[in-house]
């Protein structure tokens, strides 16, 4: 394959990314306007974040292996076309039960995209290039994480929340337009059976968890929902386990978590999306409620990590290929555990100047994370099994994110529920909203610290691996 389609292949790629990462964050923006305009609470608005992530996170496997069986091209011009009509179809919504159900079919979209995005990037560049391809991923990650906070408060505050994902469609449309044009059909492996069974239960196993997790954010008194949901998260979880040990073709090989140098990576980068998910629902409504920022001043306010991760990331992952060094990622989650900590003292505090200083601080840490990390996950698996390590990655980080989401809800009821039952975050004082925002902070910092110590466990006294 020549270089320039190599590079146009890439760019298709990373604006899939864009995309993707534009709409899951764009609504954390407009979350407190959601919960206002449909009367609701939090509990259930923000089943539009986690409705979203659990799809993502539930068929990102599942469309790892298909695309074995159909090759890349077709299901990444297919993901492309389900974000798109999912896209509008959720501006359209009348009500929050249908915008829910149209964000687990653009999850399901979304899915289709991320589950080859990074087997597309990593194995359409060169070895010594890899890390920058990976710091790319970061830039455009960053990028889009930029994108929405900014437009999404400029677009809630002028025309409503509705355009948050109206923008995605002419984006959308010309992704798929000359992705139908460039991209040629891949080869299709001979890769046996498509195991039907263990994608039934893993859906099961992930969504129950999700509704599982998500009732405790309503409230925290045992009802039959949340002991079915509960019971079938463990069923679910262990004959996903159990049968997926044994199949001939399984959905993923197993195997795969054996080998530290896969498994220890993502396991730090679980963490730190949990935090960092945990930051960007509290986020918005500390702003608004303790600050009193509009949505477009909340926007600017999310811009800053990843205005620096788009600097940042590429510059990482350069300097992780000429100066090989094992323990940048570990550095990067101790600075971010610091910047979390720092953000809990000072969102106490409401001192704007230094939750700015500390942002751009998370965004440099961050950076210095992500780059090195990826590429130690894609690079510990042998090069036939870049599409698993791909859709695994990737589900995993999504996992990460929904349970930060609903982690942090969670909290949130659970503090009020101790302090003052009855009462509803959008309408309590600036006082009470800015110290049950600092304690999940604090719990974010520790978390991400678990990770540091789990990323230098795993990379102390190895060598960086040479990418043949």
């Amino acid at each position: 394959m020549d270089k320039s389609r190599r590079n146009l292949i890439q760019a298709l790629v990373l604006v899939s990314i864009f995309m993707a990462v534009v709409d899951g964050n764009v609504v954390s923006i407009a979350l407190p306007t959601i919960t206002r305009f449909f009367h609701t609470t939090l509990a259930n608005s923000q089943w539009t974040i986690t409705a979203y992530l659990i799809s993502m996170t539930s068929f990102l496997l599942i469309f790892g292996r298909i695309s074995e069986f159909l090759g890349n091209s077709r299901v990444f011009i297919f993901g492309s076309f389900v974000f798109t009509l999912s896209s509008l179809l959720c501006g359209l919504s009348t009500g929050l039960p249908m915008l829910i159900l149209m964000r687990v079919i653009q999850g399901i979209g979304a899915a289709m995209l991320f589950s080859i995005s990074a087997a597309m990037i990593f194995s359409t560049s060169e070895p010594n290039e890899r890390g920058r391809a990976m710091g790319l991923i970061g830039a455009v990650v960053a990028s889009g994480s930029i994108a929405g906070p900014v437009l999404g408060g400029f677009l809630v505050q002028s025309l409503g929340w509705e355009y948050i994902f109206l923008i995605n469609v002419p984006i959308g449309v010309v992704l798929t337009l000359i992705s139908m044009a460039v991209l040629q059909n891949s080869p299709v492996k001979n890769v046996g059976t498509f195991d039907f069974l263990g994608s039934f239960l893993l859906i099961v196993f992930m969504v129950s968890l999700m509704l599982f997790l998500g009732s405790f954010a309503e409230d925290f008194n045992i009802s039959l929902f949340k002991a079915i949901s509960g019971i079938l998260a463990v069923i679910g979880g262990a004959l996903f386990y159990m049968y997926e040990k044994k199949n001939r073709d399984p959905l993923i090989d197993l195997s795969i978590f054996q080998k530290k140098e896969f498994l220890l990576p993502n396991l730090s980068m679980i963490l730190y999306f949990f935090a960092s998910f945990m930051l960007g629902i509290i986020g918005p409504f500390y702003f608004e409620g303790v600050m009193h920022f509009s949505p477009a001043q909340v926007g600017t306010i999310f811009l800053i990590v990843p205005a620096v991760m788009v600097i940042g990331s590429p510059v990482t992952g350069l300097i992780y290929d000429r100066y090989p060094w094992e323990q940048y990622a570990a550095l990067g989650l101790l600075i971010t555990m610091i910047s979390f900590l720092l953000l809990g003292y000072a969102a106490f505090t409401e001192n704007i100047l230094a939750i700015i200083l500390i942002f751009i601080i998370y965004g440099l840490g961050s950076a210095l994370f992500q780059s090195p990390n990826n590429v130690e996950i894609m690079s510990s698996l042998s090069a036939d099994k870049l599409s698993i390590a791909s859709s695994v990655t990737a589900t995993l980080r999504n996992l990460g994110m929904a349970l930060g989401v609903s982690f942090a809800s969670i909290l949130i009821t659970f503090q009020i529920f101790l302090i003052r039952p009855g009462t509803d975050i959008i309408e309590a004082d600036e006082l009470f909203i800015a110290s049950i925002i600092a304690n999940i902070l604090y719990i974010a910092g520790l978390l991400v610290l678990l990770g540091a110590i789990i990323s230098y466990i795993g990379n102390r006294n190895c060598q960086v691996r040479v990418l043949d």
